[in-house]
């Protein structure tokens, strides 16, 4: 047994299927999408190269850059709206004393649920006649809102499902990281005379900067690749005003057969993705301090 742990081919062996399978399913079409990316291809003709005819055709797009436009919304909307709001929850919640279990349950459930489903509950949530906030409005004597057909609002009521569905998964990352910070801490600042908000503003929130750092990261990561919720609740409309790049690359890439057109759009999300992280990362994140307790 000892000279078969020994031997480095027993760990080839073991390593090589999912080996296999990385490159098939992610190395692979990663390559293929960055080649055919410079090409002219439908799917079923043969692929011509037409250089960076599909990057000049993007930026000369008034409705690629609407979508790029809203995809900078989401970030800013993720940044500087829902980690606010994902802060806030977890310090909530790590002061809760009993039912903690049942409180980080309830605002986990809705990550994992499928995102068809989260699109058409809030779907009825915002219909014109019998939504929730409607009924709502029209109780306190208000016009309805037309929230997913009025070009005014369809963005911003994406945004409020999308953070709805996330702002769970990332209480429960911070409330961890909260959680972990010995008790010592919190109880020689309470002896001080600190307050909540003094201990939650210059203790806690710094000693877990890190954590949130990453929350940042990740936020800006998912609203680069906002998709799904979108094409289950407005579809990019009314009139493209919800389309986000990822859409306008399945709108107007796949849908319409222009796989190298497609291809291309997706190397300009994986460039702006990486150009975003590098910054943050160079900006912000090496500056975060990490805390040893």
């Amino acid at each position: 047994m000892n000279k078969t742990l020994r031997n480095p081919w027993t760990y080839v062996l073991f390593l090589l299927p999912l080996l296999l399978l990385y490159l098939l399913f992610f190395i692979y079409p990663m390559i293929s999408a960055f080649t055919t990316g410079f090409m002219k291809w439908n799917g079923l003709t043969e692929a011509k190269f037409n250089g960076l005819t599909n990057f000049k055709h993007a930026f000369g797009d008034v409705l690629f850059w609407d979508s790029v436009l809203n995809n900078g919304k989401f970030i800013l909307f993720s940044v500087f709206v829902q980690v606010p709001l994902i802060i806030f929850f977890s310090l909530l919640i790590s002061n809760v004393k009993k039912l903690k279990g049942l409180y980080k349950t309830a605002v986990f459930v809705p990550s994992v649920m499928s995102t068809a489903v989260i699109g058409i509950l809030w779907s009825f949530i915002y219909e014109p006649d019998i939504g929730l906030f409607n009924q709502i409005l029209t109780k306190i004597g208000l016009q309805p809102v037309m929230w997913l057909s009025d070009t005014s609002w369809a963005m911003f009521s994406i945004l409020i499902t999308n953070a709805w569905q996330w702002t769970g998964f990332y209480v429960v990352m911070v409330l961890a990281a909260i959680l972990s910070i010995p008790r010592e801490i919190d109880e020689a600042a309470i002896v001080d005379g600190a307050s909540a908000w003094t201990r939650a503003t210059r203790i806690t929130v710094p000693l877990i900067m890190p954590i949130i750092s990453v929350v940042i990261m990740l936020s800006i990561s998912g609203a680069m690749k906002a998709a799904d919720i979108i094409i289950v609740m407005t579809d990019g409309g009314p009139g493209g005003v919800t389309d986000v790049m990822a859409t306008y690359l399945i709108k107007y890439g796949i849908t319409n057969a222009k796989y190298g057109y497609g291809n291309s759009i997706g190397v300009l999300i994986f460039i702006f993705s990486l150009i975003l992280t590098a910054l943050y990362q160079f900006l912000v994140a090496r500056r975060v301090e990490r805390v040893e307790y």
